[in-house]
């Protein structure tokens, strides 16, 4: 059986989203929330749940930080794994727990004093692209159908698979999705090419004096015309939120 690539789990999980309602998150009420998730769902969490006041944690360090809380966020597309652990652990301190996932059937749900099930695509175990990004588009109400239309008119070099590196810039306010982008790419490819992600702004310290001929710089809605011999710059469309920039990241990989 062969896997579709990840740009088709791009395209499918916009498909699906253009025609499925998505819940509608609402955090506001709390007022120092503890945030958990393992790998791409803590920097999920990071974009739905953007108070200053909320701490940030996963499954190795998450029992540091219940003093001075007063819920739990558990991010977790199967809502196993640790998501059951972590929200029995919360129940002793008497701490609400708030549980966002994939399945409605997750063993961490009769745990929790609140569930928000997200619907998903089937797609290749490591992928976890429609999982997470339900939950960011319920939380930016950016349009699928837009960022669809964007994504099938985008013009991708045809030399693309000719370079070995490829460094990808983004604008400063989406700073905490690059870890994402880059998590994937290394998810994806391994040892076999290498990416790296910054804004434009943290791309001046000291991250391009070591040139090479084989490295595309992709401006993801950054006019680059500093960095780089070879480029492929992207201007996004109006209203671009986190949304938009992990489908379009996640389509270029793919």
């Amino acid at each position: 059986m062969k896997l579709i690539n990840l740009d088709e789990c791009v395209i499918n999980a916009l498909n699906l989203f253009i025609k499925i309602q998505l819940p509608k998150l609402d955090l506001s009420i709390y007022k120092r929330p503890l945030v958990v998730g393992s790998g791409n769902a803590t920097i999920t969490g990071k974009l739905i749940v953007e108070d200053p006041d909320a701490i940030f944690a996963d499954e190795s360090n998450y029992k540091r930080k219940i003093n001075k809380i007063d819920c739990c966020i558990i991010i977790s597309a199967s809502g196993g794994k640790h998501a059951p652990i972590i929200a029995q652990e919360m129940n002793k301190s008497r701490k609400e727990v708030i549980l966002i996932t994939n399945n409605a059937n997750s063993p961490a749900q009769s745990y929790a004093t609140q569930t928000y099930i997200f619907p998903k695509e089937t797609e290749p175990y490591t992928y976890n692209v429609s999982t997470y990004l339900g939950m960011i588009l319920s939380k930016t109400k950016e349009d699928p159908k837009k960022i669809l239309s964007f994504i099938k008119k985008l013009k991708v070099p045809k030399n693309l698979k000719k370079f070995d590196s490829y460094f990808i810039l983004i604008p400063p306010e989406f700073e905490n999705i690059k870890e994402m982008i880059s998590i994937k790419f290394d998810e994806l490819f391994g040892s076999k090419i290498s990416c790296r992600v910054f804004t434009f702004e943290q791309a001046k310290h000291s991250k391009t004096i070591v040139p090479s001929d084989k490295e595309l710089f992709i401006g993801l809605g950054v006019e680059n015309k500093l960095f780089g011999k070879q480029k492929w710059n992207i201007k996004l469309p109006k209203g671009t939120g986190y949304a938009g920039i992990m489908s379009m990241g996640y389509y270029i990989l793919g």
